[in-house]
């Protein structure tokens, strides 16, 4: 039995606990490099402030600022928005800082590289940049023509010759300011064709047009840039140096123009037809996760083994094994083998092109030495663990990529943020041998392929970092990767890159702040299309974005990119061609399977993590519910 004065003691210490803890400045603007303190206060259930005692600060944004985890000092890195938190006791408080875009210092612009005829225009590009690097995509343009009798430009940038000789355009942008010479020469031209003329397409069909001008013996005149534009709701045209590039996203008929200057514009019509590709995602089998689904899947590899029978290894989520299957008949996996681990999750796993080989990759584990596992599969159905390696990656590896000759893993530090190198030429002593990391304040690497050379790293909201690791273009050898480019885009959240062909296909990964892993999670995210034509200057071209949905891993292969969209099922994206716009809305999607029931860890909610297609068939794993196997059909035939 209490006594009255353990009770009178139970009830202060009640009265004092806090319930409420707020943080001030509680909303604040903070220019980049300046400081500001928190103030941290308490209060218990009547409303009474308490002592603070050993508050903790964090940010969710250490891109944007910077936080000292015991006295709350802020420090703004770069232009964003930030929430910060103090937590008391287990109680948490929160503040919101702006760090204001900074202005421009720089302006690069960019004018016809050929003498503009007379009565003909041209756009000028310009490209606006920080003092940090960072481009400003919309700070305000002003135009001024210091030759306006011979060049005159308006409020958009665009130029036209009026007289020949030899003139110039300047263009500032707050403080900054740049200047361009231009030469407007005599118009010998006497007729304009659009080439090619009428044409008929698919939407998602890309057509580039360009100006034909003639003289009065039909000799060409070169240096026309026109203005073009298109008539009619459901297409885009883009301006790309002198052509105009077109794709529909709706059928119909639809104008093309070209404005050659104030006084010319031709024109010509294009027909548009449906897209139609019959097409559809058929399930093979299916390998759930555990009796009655019992935990989360992670990623999947599908692989031959060395015994000719293909297999799947899984990884789990909030789980210790790596689940192993044999899928030689799709229709009916087998679970061959469980390698329990001592980790919360193994995000990844990958499979050395020698099929001898795998690694699983490992967070979480109890005793804070993470790392990677690597694993002998000269018995595939039943692998061993032939070593494990956490020598430089204790703090965690989440997503790592195999290479054979040499026999390198590239793996994702969760600790350091960087890409550690790890030789496995002797698996059963792995070393590291190279390292490379971006250099900034709250980096986080999430994922990297390597492909003919290059490294391809997600650096979340640092964005997609290339690297030369062996291509012979930028110096880098496989051990000393040396920096290429980069892209990044304002969401950040920069999850996963693959490429094929001329075109990086790149993932953004965006959770709610309190999302778990035992109900729907309602992810966001998409697809961006990078040209890489020009591996030192990426842009974005395209999206493939699924409405109210979060996409995750995907596989191109051929036409088609296979795409794990999350609670948007497996889908299936026709990519074939030039890709321009947006891929979903000009009916490039072809198939979809939702990869759920109601016998899931979450019933009837999907989150299909990835695809991999082998030998006729998709695979995939789902977050809540395991393998998938399906056929993807095509007009009646199997591609995959």
């Amino acid at each position: 039995m209490m006594t009255p004065m353990l009770a009178l003691l139970a009830l202060l210490q009640v009265a004092t606990d806090p319930v409420r803890v707020t943080l001030t400045p509680a909303v604040a603007q903070l220019q980049v490099d300046a400081t500001l303190q928190l103030e941290v206060k308490a209060y218990d259930a009547q409303g009474r402030e308490v002592p603070v005692e050993t508050p903790a600060f964090f940010t969710t944004s250490p891109r944007v600022v910077r936080v000292d985890a015991t006295t709350g000092l802020v420090t703004a890195l770069a232009p964003g928005q930030a929430q910060l938190s103090a937590v008391v006791q287990g109680v948490v408080g929160f503040a919101e800082v702006e760090v204001p875009a900074l202005p421009p210092a720089e302006l690069v612009v960019s004018g016809p590289t050929q003498a503009l005829p007379q009565g003909a225009s041209a756009l000028l590009e310009v490209v606006v940049r920080d003092r940090m690097g960072e481009i400003l995509s919309r700070a305000p343009l002003t135009f001024h023509s210091e030759s306006p009798s011979i060049v005159t430009v308006d409020a958009g940038g665009r130029i036209t010759g009026l007289t020949p000789g030899e003139g110039s355009v300047r263009v500032r942008s707050g403080d900054a300011d740049a200047r361009v010479s231009l030469r407007v020469v005599s118009n010998p031209a006497v007729s304009y064709d659009i080439v090619p003329g009428e044409a008929s397409l698919r939407t998602g069909d890309v057509i580039r047009f360009r100006l034909e001008a003639m003289d009065n013996v039909g000799r060409p005149v070169e240096g026309f840039h026109p203005a073009w534009s298109v008539e009619g709701v459901g297409a885009q045209m883009e301006v790309e140096g002198a052509e105009g590039v077109f794709v529909a996203e709706t059928p119909g008929r639809y104008r093309v123009q070209a404005v050659v200057g104030p006084t010319r514009v031709e024109s010509t019509v294009v027909d548009v037809e449906p897209r139609g590709l019959e097409a559809r995602l058929e399930q093979v089998g299916r390998g759930p996760a555990g009796e009655g689904a019992t935990h989360h899947s992670g990623d999947t590899w599908i692989f031959e083994g060395v015994d000719g029978r293909d297999y799947a290894l899984i990884g789990t989520f909030f789980h210790d094994w790596m689940k192993v299957w044999d899928v030689t008949d799709p229709a009916s996996p087998v679970l061959t083998d469980s390698i329990q681990m001592d980790a919360r999750r193994i995000n990844d796993v990958k499979v050395h092109p020698n099929k001898r080989i795998g690694v699983a990759t490992r967070e979480g584990a109890s005793n804070r030495r993470n790392g990677m596992v690597i694993l002998d599969l000269s018995t595939p159905a039943h692998p061993t663990i032939l070593s494990t390696y956490d020598e430089t990656v204790s703090g965690g590896v989440h997503n790592v990529w195999i290479t054979e000759d040499p026999d390198l893993i590239y793996a994702c530090h969760n600790g350091t943020a960087d890409i550690h190198i790890i030789d496995i030429s002797d698996p059963v002593n792995p070393r590291e041998v190279g390292r490379w990391g971006v250099e900034s304040e709250g980096k986080s690497l999430h994922d990297i392929i390597v492909q003919d050379g290059y490294a391809y790293a997600s650096y979340w909201d640092d964005g997609l970092i290339i690297l030369d690791v062996g291509a012979g273009t930028h110096g880098g050898t496989p051990t000393t990767p040396v920096y290429v480019s980069g892209f990044k885009y304002p969401s950040g959240n920069t999850h996963t890159a693959w490429r094929q062909g001329d075109y990086l296909f790149v993932g953004d990964e965006i959770f709610p702040e309190d999302w778990d892993p035992y109900a729907p999670i309602e992810a966001r995210g998409y697809v961006h299309v990078l040209d890489v034509s020009d591996i030192d200057h990426p842009r974005e071209v395209a999206r493939y974005e699924v409405p109210e949905a979060g996409v995750h891993n995907f596989w191109p292969e051929g036409d088609y990119l296979y795409v794990g969209y999350y609670q948007a099922g497996l889908r299936v994206l026709d990519i074939s061609g030039e890709l321009r716009g947006d891929l979903y809305r000009q009916g490039r999607e072809v198939a979809v399977l939702k990869t759920t029931d109601e016998n899931t860890m979450v019933p009837n909610w999907p989150m299909t993590w990835g695809a991999q297609p082998h030998k006729g068939n998709i695979f995939t794993s789902d977050l809540n519910s395991g393998l998938w196997i399906a056929r993807f059909i095509r007009e009646g035939r199997v591609v995959f």
